[in-house]
């Protein structure tokens, strides 16, 4: 088990080492200048010069590929300084000589170039709401996945069972982008007097006395256009693996011995086929979080996503390469917990591999 998982987690670490080379070297090759941007385009040339050199956009680029490195690592070294101080939260472990030290800290993504607030700031502020999303979204596709999954698994070849699979061919066919398109427009506009539901709108908006308030009548479309193409995943897998397990011959021993056909549906049935989709759910959650980037910014719910977007049109990379090592960090851990508990719901599988 131990093997297994420090096996994962240094896969898993030179996945995401990947992921930052390539962020770093893509993101430094965009003929944008940062510092430009940072002090806007009337700066003097004296001032920009200071900005460079602040950044570190003076040195070549290997170079400014090691500090990035150093910047994110827990493990770093650093000259112990005011500046230094004010600009990472680190702790000092031990010395290597000429004022410099060994420190534990999070890792230091930099900062954003219109406001100048620390991205780890923007993106923990912005996350929570993205996370709501993403549990609702997959909690609302689990429970109407599996449910048409069983009803076509136990209707099998019926007209039921046929309109469940092309709808939800259908739904794997659409982008969560244009579903999300097509239900605002629809639900939040054209029939918004009978469904009290906005076109737009955050989880948190000002009322008229200009204190914000919860809607979260504003998650309710974001939530099932993420959800639609998860449902039709799960509706085919569960319906799959229904009719595999209905198949087996303790399934027709239990029928043999009388019991009722909800007790061997539900006790007997169902236990041992919704391993798969389990482990799919898992899965497809940070999926829906990644895909929630083309939502929220549809929508106007500032979480993650939205913050990213915003972002990305205005060239302010530090917070796009952040969201996005942040992203494949998250697809990371969620695969390796997802390969652990597959290996735990089905004993056939082994840890030790």
């Amino acid at each position: 088990m131990i093997q297994f998982i420090v096996k994962k987690l240094a896969a898993g670490f030179l996945a995401l080492l990947g992921v930052v080379v390539l962020v770093f070297f893509l993101f430094n090759v965009i003929p944008v200048d940062p510092a430009r941007l940072t002090m806007g385009q009337r700066a003097d040339v004296a001032s920009i010069e200071a900005v460079r050199k602040d950044l570190g956009l003076d040195k070549p680029p290997i170079t400014r590929f090691l500090y990035y490195l150093n910047d994110l690592s827990p493990l770093s070294f650093y000259k112990d300084s005011p500046k230094a101080q004010e600009k990472y939260e680190y702790s000092k472990l031990f010395s290597v000589g000429s004022g410099n030290y060994m420190v534990a800290k999070k890792p230091y993504l930099g900062f954003s170039y219109q406001d100048r607030r620390k991205v780890s700031d923007i993106l923990i502020s912005a996350l929570p709401k993205t996370i709501l999303l993403g549990i609702i979204a997959i909690t609302f596709a689990s429970i109407v996945g599996i449910f048409l999954g069983v009803i076509a698994a136990i209707r099998q070849f019926s007209f039921l069972d046929n309109s469940i699979l092309v709808t939800s061919i259908l739904g794997i066919s659409q982008p969560s982008y244009f579903s999300g398109i097509v239900l605002a427009l629809i639900f939040g506009d054209l029939l918004a007097d009978y469904t009290g539901l906005n076109y737009t709108g955050n989880l948190y908006e000002l009322n008229d006395y200009g204190d914000e308030v919860l809607v979260l009548k504003n998650l309710i479309l974001p939530a099932v256009a993420l959800g639609i193409r998860p449902i039709s995943i799960f509706v085919q897998l569960t319906r799959s693996s229904v009719l595999d397990v209905l198949s087996q011959d303790y399934v027709r021993t239990a029928k043999a011995k009388g019991l009722s056909y909800f007790t061997t549906l539900f006790k007997h049935v169902l236990r041992n086929a919704l391993n798969p989709v389990i482990t799919a759910i898992s899965g497809w959650f940070a999926s829906i979080l990644a895909g929630s980037y083309f939502i929220e910014y549809i929508f106007n719910y500032k979480g993650l996503g939205y913050e990213t977007i915003k972002a990305l049109e205005s060239f302010n990379f530090p917070v796009v390469m952040g969201s996005v090592l942040f992203t494949a960090s998250l697809f990371i851990l969620v695969n390796i917990f997802v390969d652990i508990l597959y290996g735990l719901l089905d004993p056939r599988i082994s840890l030790k591999t």
